[in-house]
């Protein structure tokens, strides 16, 4: 059992929750939690720790037997392991995802039913990316697609807002923002812009082909650029004084209006 914080593999996954460079050096991120470790494909666990009370538990136990790498911590230990303010004692290594634009931006051309792909644009809340992933699952999301200056998709505060759809959502970084989404709308997407000029509503609008939103920056919304590259600028209308949503509500507004019309 480790009892120190300065042991080496304690520095080792604190490098892991804190650094975002050592994430991609090392291929792997952090998750935390009973229930987001019972999701974790076993193919993709590399790594399991827990503390020592839990280690005593039927779920301690069972988790235990899903991997051969399995390390137990004093509890002390562990709450400096920990990126949360009320450990449950659970942290895995997992090995990292990596789709190609093609899995992230499918279409309808290439066989199954319509895309719906989220496109992020310098989207920095983790909170907002995890939250955009985890109700995207749930609308029937296809794909996201994000820019370099989006924030890290592995970020422990993000892999905790997307509730285990980290693990389902296909996603894909970038490099090159413009011409990938002229290719998207070359292969029939239609672009719709979340946007303060919108001279439409949301609502009405038809979501039911391949279809992709445009979400930008949280402060600054979308660049003049990227805003350039959509179809059809849309909004969500607002009452009393409230000027806009944040990111992630008006994300999961758009993504659910999609969902409702192709149940129709």
């Amino acid at each position: 059992m480790i009892t120190s914080t300065t042991n080496k593999q304690v520095k080792y996954v604190s490098s892991l929750v804190k650094k975002a460079r050592a994430r991609r050096e090392e291929d792997l991120f952090v998750a935390e939690g009973l229930r987001m470790c019972q999701e974790i494909p076993p193919e993709r666990l590399a790594a399991l720790y827990l503390s020592e009370s839990v280690s005593r538990t039927p779920e301690g136990r069972e988790l235990a037997g899903r991997t051969s790498r399995v390390e137990v911590v004093s509890d002390e230990v562990f709450r400096a392991l920990s990126d949360t303010q009320s450990p449950q004692g659970i942290l895995a290594l997992v090995r990292q995802y990596h789709y190609t634009l093609e899995d992230a931006a499918r279409t309808s051309r290439d066989g199954g039913g319509p895309a719906l792909i989220m496109v992020l644009e310098r989207l920095q809340d983790p909170g907002n990316l995890g939250t955009i992933l985890r109700a995207g699952e749930g609308a029937g999301v296809t794909g996201v697609l994000m820019d370099r200056e989006t924030a890290d998709i592995y970020n422990p505060k993000v892999i905790r807002s997307t509730m285990g759809s980290i693990l389902r959502v296909p996603f894909c970084y970038t490099e090159d923002l413009h011409r990938d989404l002229a290719a998207l709308k070359e292969k029939g997407v239609t672009l719709f812009a979340a946007h303060l000029e919108g001279k439409r509503s949301y609502d009405q609008e038809d979501y039911t082909g391949d279809t992709a939103f445009l979400i930008g920056n949280e402060a600054n919304g979308l660049s003049d650029g990227t805003a350039r590259l959509a179809d059809t600028y849309i909004r969500i209308p607002m009452e009393g004084a409230v000027e806009s949503l944040n990111a992630a509500v008006a994300s999961a507004v758009l993504m659910f209006e999609a969902a409702r019309q192709r149940r129709r």
